[in-house]
């Protein structure tokens, strides 16, 4: 896991490390503690604070340190936190729909755009493509899509099961970052994971999520596409969303969706590809047992399961013991 994917949960490099520290009872006080994390007494203060704060420590008793939970529940409290957050912007996402029919009625005077509310309300499969498209040509640093089925046709008229006017590979072309969630069951569509795989080769950064809560497509941060939900529909609107606060929305939304995504390629399968040695290691560095504690558990020297811990560390790519527990968590490998 990286310290982005930390960020996102609301944990920063400087909490983790104290976390970290806590859980390896390094110190037997807060003075002790500041020292060997070479940290004002006030700043660790305050970073033990934010950790009682997040679920991440219990409040101290008397004098003594916050005690430190373990961090599968650590985590599962942070992912809650972030499912409520993400809940209440599809909420939002979803209000903002539902005045698509008023916005509509309000851009019928043959304006194609309308700036004093920031909104444009496109109409119809063939003129949603061509929307999609001339946005995406406008793009020069990145665009992040959010996509879903059911699935609307190109302008030219091709089923390609995908989001309309998508030339993923033109973008990449042109150095255009792009990043991609794609829902679960729309992979399920003949060829995409296939073709998928193939632009993710070429840079495409593409995860899966289950139950994506809408299309979206968002170019350079400036302005996004809202595709319609029903393809079927040919009165179906797609609303353009240029207005600041609006846009200010969204990508938190998008973000959100995108730390919760798995990578595709496949965590979950090198999960499953892990000896049953190291999984019963990853559980209990998840449960926040001590050096000693694991290697009892496991009939092992204290060193050697330093070793066997050190080498799951390297093979999870993780940094820390409590990202490796994060990360296997998150991606639930564990229960």
């Amino acid at each position: 896991m990286t310290e982005g994917e930390l960020h996102t949960l609301g944990l920063g490099e400087a909490e983790e490390r104290t976390y970290e520290a806590l859980l390896k009872e390094r110190a037997a006080g807060a003075e002790e503690l500041a020292r060997l994390l070479g940290l004002p007494r006030e700043r660790l203060d305050l970073l033990l604070g934010r950790l009682v704060e997040h679920g991440l420590a219990l409040p101290a008793v008397g004098d003594g340190l916050p005690h430190p939970a373990a961090p599968a529940a650590a985590i599962r409290t942070l992912i809650h936190r972030r499912q409520a957050e993400l809940h209440l912007r599809s909420a939002e996402l979803e209000r903002l729909r539902m005045t698509a029919d008023q916005l509509a009625g309000r851009l019928m005077s043959g304006s194609p755009s309308a700036p004093e509310c920031g909104i444009e309300v496109v109409t119809g499969p063939r003129a949603i493509g061509e929307r999609a498209e001339y946005l995406l040509a406008s793009a020069e640093r990145e665009v992040a899509i959010l996509d879903r089925p059911p699935y609307v046709k190109g302008p030219r008229g091709d089923d390609s099961s995908r989001t309309p006017g998508l030339d993923i590979e033109a973008l990449l072309d042109r150095g255009v970052e792009v990043r991609t969630v794609l829902d679960r069951d729309g992979l399920a569509s003949p060829g995409r994971m296939r073709s998928v795989t193939v632009l993710v080769e070429q840079g495409l950064r593409a995860r899966v999520a289950t139950a994506v809560p809408t299309k979206l497509i968002a170019v350079d941060r400036r302005i996004t596409l809202l595709p319609p939900t029903d393809a079927a529909d040919p009165r179906a609107t797609a609303l353009v969303v240029g207005d600041a606060l609006l846009r200010n929305a969204l990508m938190p939304l998008f973000e959100t969706v995108w730390d919760r995504a798995t990578p595709l390629g496949g965590t979950g399968g090198a999960c499953a590809a892990l000896p049953k040695a190291q999984k019963e290691l990853l559980g209990l560095l998840a449960a926040g047992l001590k050096d000693e504690a694991i290697a009892r558990r496991l009939g092992v020297h204290v060193h050697t399961a330093r070793r066997r811990i050190s080498s799951l560390l390297e093979t999870l790519g993780a940094e820390t013991r409590f990202q490796a527990g994060a990360q296997a968590t998150l991606r639930g490998w564990l229960d």
